[in-house]
């Protein structure tokens, strides 16, 4: 008797525990009405921020080659300047351009130049990085023009998108914006992985 009632202590304790985790996880929002209405609101407020820029660091792997790099991301209106900054190597790289064209910088011994950014970057340096959709996701936002899925914390902050094959969560905000601007973006596409942490936010 005594060995079953040690048996039953210790199930209540563990039943007890998983209760205590579960009331302390963070609660998740699916779409609806009021959190699909808050996002709305939250991209409206975000996209009148026409010049932006944020400083941090990067991480990208493919699964089998990967990189790390200082990163400052400069937007004005519809022009992006990307610089990434290898900490080991002190490598340089520059990526700058618009919808309709890129320039890669630091590669080789000339400046790069192409049509698509994210082509460029993936020829030139082995990088997957979707920088139209990043011009975005980093912000918290859907990319315009592409089916998305989002999930919400009790804010009704994305925690998770999913578009255009990737699926990119949200780790952390900086509450004190206003709209909050997120602090961790990792993203994933099969075996492609991005991590992004930022360090500070400039917004206009």
């Amino acid at each position: 008797m005594p060995a079953r009632a040690g048996f039953s202590a210790a199930r209540l304790l563990v039943i007890v525990l998983a209760l205590g985790l579960a009331a302390c996880a963070p609660l998740r929002l699916r779409e609806d009405d009021s959190t699909l209405g808050a996002q709305r609101a939250r991209e409206t407020a975000v996209l009148a921020q026409t010049r932006w820029q944020f400083s941090g660091r990067i991480a990208v792997s493919n699964g089998d080659d990967g990189g790390n790099a200082d990163v400052e991301w400069r937007q004005d209106g519809g022009r992006y300047d990307l610089r990434l900054r290898a900490p080991v190597s002190g490598k340089n790289w520059r990526l700058h351009g618009d919808a309709r064209s890129a320039t890669l910088e630091g590669v080789r011994g000339q400046a790069l130049t192409g049509s698509n950014a994210a082509e460029l970057l993936a020829r030139e340096a082995n990088w997957q990085l979707p920088v139209a959709e990043l011009e975005y996701w980093v912000r918290g936002l859907r990319a315009p023009g592409r089916a998305a899925e989002l999930i919400f914390d009790e804010a009704q902050r994305p925690t998770k998108l999913l578009q255009s094959g990737w699926t990119i969560e949200y780790r952390d905000y900086f509450a004190d914006l206003e709209p909050a601007l997120p602090r961790k973006v990792f993203a994933t596409k099969g075996k492609h992985r991005v991590r992004l942490f930022v360090e500070d936010w400039q917004v206009q």
